[in-house]
């Protein structure tokens, strides 16, 4: 007996893909509706709901990125607000003064940070541009690569990808005129790139241009337009160790 899964990829292969994927999809909506109704304190289930997106995000990075949440500081001492989600280097750049579940993240490290709220408005919007802001304003430092013919120069600095994740959205037409009215007026600091609702819709500026996603698959097309935006971005520059290193001298 063949395989029903098997079957339909065969015979309509863009169906079974799309069909699987809004299955993801529905199932991490009912765990955010599940805690919505079933944890009673709020800051219980924001975390609740930050390891959820943290989960699903990391299923799908490859093993070069790590995913967690964390504060970003710079080699000045400087550190970022509490960041919700962090996508940053796994294989060149240590997290420090780890303990327990926090852990301060080098911001040379960072590809991109999210906001996860329980749903998006024009003041969680501004929010979390406030929280891209705490992060971009930091110092990062880029030195030169040592290879086997020389060396490469300090690679330029990319823009941190900041983006804000919830379970819903509160504008009708998602994210539409209002939304991009909201965003347009925050500073070019606080500007997000992408954002996700999970209930059916996703925003990208990756193309220098707003794509908007309206329907069961956004979760996929979000995550997806989110891997290929971190591969464009190659790796993170070669941190100064030295700069760090200068703030112990007495």
């Amino acid at each position: 007996m063949s395989c029903k899964a098997k079957v339909m990829s065969e015979i309509d292969g863009k169906t079974f893909l799309q069909q699987s994927f809004a299955m993801q999809q529905a199932m991490l909506k009912t765990q955010l509706e599940m805690s919505s109704v079933s944890v009673t304190h709020n800051g219980t289930m924001g975390d609740v709901n930050e390891k959820h997106f943290i989960e699903i995000i990391k299923r799908y990075m490859p093993d070069r990125y790590a995913v967690d949440t964390g504060i970003i500081i710079d080699s000045d001492g400087k550190t970022s607000d509490q960041i919700d989600v962090v996508i940053f280097d796994n294989q060149y750049t240590p997290t420090l003064l780890d303990q327990q579940n926090h852990r301060f993240i080098p911001v040379e490290s960072v590809y991109a940070v999210f906001e996860v709220k329980p749903h998006i408005d024009k003041n969680y919007l501004k929010y979390a541009g406030e929280k891209a802001e705490s992060v971009r304003k930091l110092n990062r430092t880029s030195v030169p690569i040592a290879h086997a013919g020389g060396e490469y120069p300090p690679k330029l600095l990319f823009s941190i990808i900041a983006g804000i994740i919830a379970t819903n959205i509160e504008w009708a037409d998602d994210f539409g005129k209002s939304f991009k009215e909201t965003h347009d007026k925050l500073p070019e600091i606080q500007k997000l790139d992408c954002g996700l609702a999970v209930s059916g819709a996703s925003f990208d500026t990756f193309d220098k241009i707003l794509t908007v996603r309206s329907n069961q698959n956004t979760l996929m097309f979000f995550l997806f337009r989110l891997l290929q935006k971190l591969q464009s971005l190659g790796t993170v520059p070669a941190i100064d160790w030295n700069a760090y290193a200068k703030q112990l001298e007495i």
